[in-house]
């Protein structure tokens, strides 16, 4: 297996960061968690006319009919800039799931960004993300992906994820069992992604702060125990990487491994993450609990994403089992 990106991949993920950068993402994260999705509608529609919405769609409906390696490229910008909004569902999920149906008018407007679609996975949660802005709503139960009909926004630990509870309304279509593993894969593989990209925000947000934070006249970086800590999440980073590039390659391949890739690759970056957001908290001391610090931003995306598509106890007993081939209750 070849790791490495290839130049046309980081080619595509530094067109990417030079968007988000530009374009003033904490503050389209906060306007969006008050409801104030226009900002964060407009930045959408720019991200489209680079491909990210069509990545999975097919060239015939419009898309890049990309893979699942250049998907984790994508995700981990969209990670590293907090950039809110249904994403998983509507560039990962709803495209893998719906290739090869009757469905090609749906994706061609996923692919020009005309349609923002979420959806509830019954496996996997009991809410939807943004339903009150998306256009489109499914729920996906077992094979069968219905129409969907949001109830009332409830607030996550993330302000900017907004949940809705979501009832099944008329079938839509009516799915294989290989396809709907494939495309829940594919979002827990994008969600991952997205972790990898928060944890690295938050290491170079801790590290910027201990470089320039003095106490008693030195860097507090200078102090051993913040080197160490900060390594710590270096390393964490640095192992989940390879994990999440070995579940793109499963997935691209069509692997019989592929699910159990997948879930080592969202508890390690999920782990990665994690450590990155508390250690960046810890750095950073009384202002990184406030409101008005943009890190928070980050620390509470990560605490969301954690749990979301699956949470860690769900995925160690899926790579339990693959490799002891015994089940394990969660």
């Amino acid at each position: 297996m070849r790791f490495a990106l290839t130049e046309e991949q980081r080619g595509f993920a530094e067109v990417l960061d030079d968007l988000l950068a530009a374009s003033n993402t904490p503050q389209v994260v906060r306007s969006w968690a008050h409801g104030d999705h226009d900002a964060g509608l407009k930045l959408w529609q720019r991200l489209t006319e680079l491909g990210v919405s069509g990545l999975l769609a097919p060239e015939e409906q419009g898309g890049l009919d990309a893979d699942a390696v250049d998907l984790t490229v994508a995700f981990e910008a969209l990670g590293r800039h907090a950039v809110p909004g249904p994403w998983v569902e509507s560039a990962a999920l709803l495209p893998a799931l719906l290739r090869g149906t009757d469905q090609d008018e749906f994706l061609a407007g996923i692919a020009s960004g005309g349609n923002l679609a979420t959806a509830l996975v019954t496996d996997m949660g009991s809410h939807a993300l943004d339903a009150d802005v998306a256009t489109h709503r499914f729920v996906l139960h077992g094979t069968t992906l219905y129409g969907g009909v949001a109830g009332a926004v409830h607030r996550s630990v993330d302000p900017a994820r907004r949940l809705c509870p979501v009832e099944a309304g008329a079938e839509v279509v009516d799915l294989a069992e290989a396809t709907t593993v494939r495309a829940v894969d594919t979002a827990v593989l994008a969600c991952s992604a997205q972790l990898l990209g928060a944890g690295e925000h938050l290491l170079r947000a801790a590290v910027d702060h201990a470089r320039s934070r003095k106490q008693f006249g030195r860097a507090i970086g200078e102090y051993q125990a913040l080197k160490h800590a900060l390594a710590d999440i270096r390393v964490a980073l640095d192992f989940a990487r390879p994990l999440v590039h070995v579940a793109a390659l499963a997935l691209r391949e069509g692997s019989s491994d592929a699910r159990r890739d997948v879930s080592a690759a969202k508890v390690a970056a999920g782990d990665a993450a994690y450590t990155a957001a508390r250690t960046a908290l810890q750095v950073h001391g009384a202002i990184g609990y406030t409101e008005e610090y943009d890190l928070g931003l980050w620390i509470t995306k990560v605490r969301a994403l954690v749990t979301a598509w699956g949470t860690p106890a769900l995925h160690r007993a899926r790579v339990h089992e693959a490799i002891t081939r015994r089940p394990v209750e969660v």
